[in-house]
């Protein structure tokens, strides 16, 4: 082999390394996108497992109160349904309103506030509520920085030449990003 055969055979080897490399790089950035959107999922499971059990609650205090009832248990059958970020996000917000709305008829039953595994529930769905910002938070930060490697230099060559594309953040929609009054 001659001088320019060798550099031309080292700069070939040097690009499949960095090619390599950033393969690499988008697998695992990908793999921890996918992994904390399970955690989100996990938790949205959890919460779909406690409005039931919400809802029959409020339902032995307050039986005349069917509608909140009934859309609370449809608006949970269509967030256990939808599928990716953007439709789940969507399906969690109604949820969410549906949620405060079944607590808001409850706070017009003192009998109902008093109970114990009401306020159990009650707390079980706070801290269900709070575990899923805290997981959206993790999942949108691995979608940002899985995003970033995505579409910028040098890897982004090596992503869409292999089929990586970006990932839809899960963002909060309109009535999830006010304030909620709770009173007690």
């Amino acid at each position: 082999m001659s001088g320019p055969e060798i550099v031309l055979a080292a700069l070939l080897g040097l690009l499949l390394l960095a090619a390599g490399a950033a393969y690499n790089g988008l697998i695992r950035r990908r793999n921890r996108v996918d992994a904390t959107w399970s955690d989100v999922d996990v938790l949205l499971r959890r919460r779909h497992d406690l409005v039931p059990n919400l809802v029959t609650s409020v339902r032995g205090y307050a039986g005349h109160e069917s509608a909140a009832m009934r859309q609370t248990a449809e608006l949970r059958a269509a967030a256990v349904s939808a599928q990716g970020p953007a439709s789940a996000a969507n399906a969690e917000s109604a949820l969410t309103a549906g949620v405060k709305a079944l607590l808001a008829t409850a706070e017009a039953y003192p009998a109902l506030k008093a109970s114990r595994a009401f306020v159990e529930l009650q707390d079980q769905l706070a801290a269900t509520e709070d575990g899923i910002e805290h997981a959206r938070q993790f999942y949108n930060d691995a979608v940002f920085g899985y995003n970033n490697a995505v579409q910028t230099l040098p890897r982004s060559l090596v992503a869409a030449a292999l089929g990586f594309r970006p990932r839809e953040f899960f963002r909060a929609q309109g009535g999830e990003r006010l304030a909620t009054p709770v009173r007690l």
